[in-house]
């Protein structure tokens, strides 16, 4: 019996995709199916994003349902790829809100294009010392490895951290044709206030000011082409992260807070503020959740699943808990990232999962705008 291409999209066509709720064929995402003379059978599979969860579960139901359906295919060689998908933002923005900006008035800000940005993600957080900048480089560091291209902003004007935490004090970007070239360090592209400014000047800058700076550190630098762009937002819900969050076109925002029910009142009003300018929320990732001791124990020094319960009462993803450790103090220390530094602690392991965690629910919004 002759295996032939029709029969092996056939049994292709009963694999879902989690989360996007339909069949891999109808997604578009089976290309270059190909059935050699013995019956041997290759096809490649086009993932929503390199850092999919569920990459090996999918390989592994594909490969299953040609056994099913198609009992006579001989070997089966299946080839993953990755094409990021677009934030909807690219096409039409969140609704209405943003409709007036570009006309002046209101104080709005003009409205920011990147054309060669897939999406950015901005993370965020209530307060400050809850470790978002460590969330931030941990996550960029991770989505980098898996294969995309990502690029940082530390837009953190009072304290730029990730010339630190890359082991970069010194660097100064260079200025071609009037553009910034970012600096790249362990596969992601970064800009900071920190590369631009000496580290002794105190930085005192009026709001406005303030602001158009990190419109520079956006708009003047040669981005090139990027699946995701990471923003590292300056804590808090102030004038800086309301400009910001309304003159770029998010794909959506990532909040990090501590399990503490202090911080999470700061979330909450931070929750707010991204509602009301219509920004979505990718979900909340709960940094510091427990202190793993030697014999594996864990000491839940801030309390227990404070963020993981906010998000199920606010009806937003739980994107994961972090565990506080050595390495990552070290990591952020050191500059050299504990993901990269220290690959195998729990925290690095912790950290690529919330990694995968967001890039899932970016692809997951993206779909339900393309729609």
């Amino acid at each position: 019996m002759l295996v032939n291409e029709s029969q092996i999209l056939a049994a292709l066509g009963t694999v879902m995709e989690p989360d996007l709720g339909s069949d891999l064929v109808s997604l578009g995402m089976i290309s270059d199916v190909a059935v050699d003379q013995a019956g041997n059978v290759s096809f490649t599979v086009t993932l929503t994003t390199p850092a999919c969860p569920m990459k090996e579960s999918i390989k592994q139901s594909c490969i299953s349902a040609i056994r099913a359906g198609v009992p006579d295919a001989g070997s089966i060689d299946v080839k993953m790829d990755a094409k990021v998908t677009s934030s909807c933002s690219h096409h039409g923005g969140h609704g209405g809100h943003h409709g007036h900006a570009g006309h002046g008035g209101h104080g709005a800000p003009q409205r920011i294009q990147l054309d060669k940005v897939r999406n950015i993600i901005a993370v965020a957080s209530g307060k400050g010392g809850v470790g978002k900048s460590t969330v931030a480089v941990n996550l960029a560091v991770s989505l980098a490895e898996s294969g995309a291209k990502v690029g940082l902003i530390d837009a953190d004007l009072y304290g730029p951290s990730i010339p630190t935490m890359f082991g970069l004090q010194d660097a100064r970007p260079e200025l071609v044709e009037g553009k910034l070239i970012p600096i790249e360090q362990y596969g992601v592209k970064l800009m900071s206030i920190g590369f631009l400014v000496d580290s002794e000047t105190a930085l005192i800058w009026r709001g406005p000011m303030a602001s158009s700076a990190i419109r520079q550190l956006i708009t003047d630098v040669d981005w090139q082409e990027l699946d995701y762009l990471i923003f590292d937002l300056p804590p808090g819900t102030g004038d800086i992260q309301l400009t910001l969050v309304q003159a770029l076109p998010l794909t959506g925002t990532v909040i990090v807070t501590t399990p503490q029910d202090v911080a999470l009142a700061d979330v909450a009003k931070a929750v707010t503020m991204f509602r009301k300018v219509e920004v979505p929320i990718l979900g909340v990732v709960e940094n510091m959740s427990w202190y793993e001791l030697p014999d594996g124990t864990k000491d839940y020094i801030f309390g227990k699943q404070g963020g993981e319960k906010f998000a199920k009462s606010n009806a937003l993803p739980f994107l994961g808990s972090i565990p506080i450790g050595g390495a990552v103090r070290e990591g952020g220390d050191s500059g050299k990232p504990a993901i990269i530094g220290n690959p195998e602690a729990p925290t690095s392991v912790a950290a690529r999962k919330v990694a995968g965690e967001i890039a899932r629910q970016v692809s997951i919004l993206n779909a339900s705008c393309a729609n």
